[in-house]
Parts: structure tokens; C-alpha cells; sequence
């Protein structure tokens, strides 16, 4: 198991640059965790590609569903404590230090593309690059 933030969930479902990469991770481990938070940020990325016209409003919601039955029964509730004690010791939104927080409470790596997470907490954090490599 591994914790994904949502921009690997994003890249698993929309073109981008690390789209490959995303479905490359999920064949190596399908176990993705996420704090329930991914699903307001998903939201928010599909509100976004609906208003620029890139996805219908029927493949926004596909796409929801989609991720949402990927992620059933690895979907978690973040303590606030864990949450701000993170925040408090780095640079990081309370936003990203959920993500952090769950992985630290499973023990499992955080896999991202987000450079700034990975230089802020390098032992919890994994890129998505040194987690296919490794």
C-alpha cells in the first residue's frame, strides 16, 4: 500500500505529464490510501477542466466515479492534531500535511510529483519517479 496525493489520482484519469507514470504506479502497487480530503481536490481539478471545457459534465462525473471505486475501503480521516503538529514544522499546507499524516500513520511512503513536499518531509515523502525505480 501507498498514499497518493491527488495529483497522481489526476494524472491516473487526465493526460498529463505524468499520466504514464501514474498508471505505471498503480500496476506496481494497487493499494492507493488517501485522506478523504482527495476527493474535494479532485472535485475542484474536474471543476476546473469543466469551466475550460475540457471534459463534459458526464465525464467529470465518470471520472469521479471511477476514482472513487479505486480508492473504496482506502479512503481516511486525518487526525487534526498530526495534521498541525506537520504544518507547524515545515512550509506545507495543512492541505498537503493530511496526505503527510496518513502516510505516517500507515508507514507507508506518500508518493508525489510535488518537489516541495518531497524536500519537506524526505522521509515520508517518495517521488513518483524514485518510487517506479525502486
Amino acid at each position: 500500500m501507498i498514499v497518493v496525493d491527488t495529483n497522481i489520482i489526476g494524472y491516473l484519469y487526465l493526460t498529463g505529464d505524468y499520466s504514464s507514470q501514474a498508471e505505471q504506479a498503480l500496476q506496481k502497487d494497487p493499494l492507493w490510501a488517501a485522506p478523504l480530503l482527495w476527493r474535494s481536490e479532485l472535485r475542484n481539478v474536474m471543476a476546473f477542466y469543466l469551466r475550460k471545457n475540457l471534459l463534459t459534465l458526464r465525464e467529470a462525473q465518470e471520472i469521479m466515479d471511477e476514482a472513487q471505486r479505486l480508492m473504496q475501503g482506502r479512503e481516511y480521516d486525518v487526525r487534526s492534531q498530526d495534521v498541525l503538529r506537520l504544518v507547524a514544522g515545515s512550509t506545507c499546507s495543512a492541505y498537503d500535511c493530511e496526505f503527510i499524516a496518513l502516510a505516517e500513520d500507515l508507514g507507508v511512503p506518500l508518493v508525489t510529483v510535488d518537489k516541495h513536499l518531497i524536500s519537506q518531509f524526505p522521509d515520508s515523502v517518495t517521488s513518483l519517479e524514485k518510487f517506479l525505480s525502486g
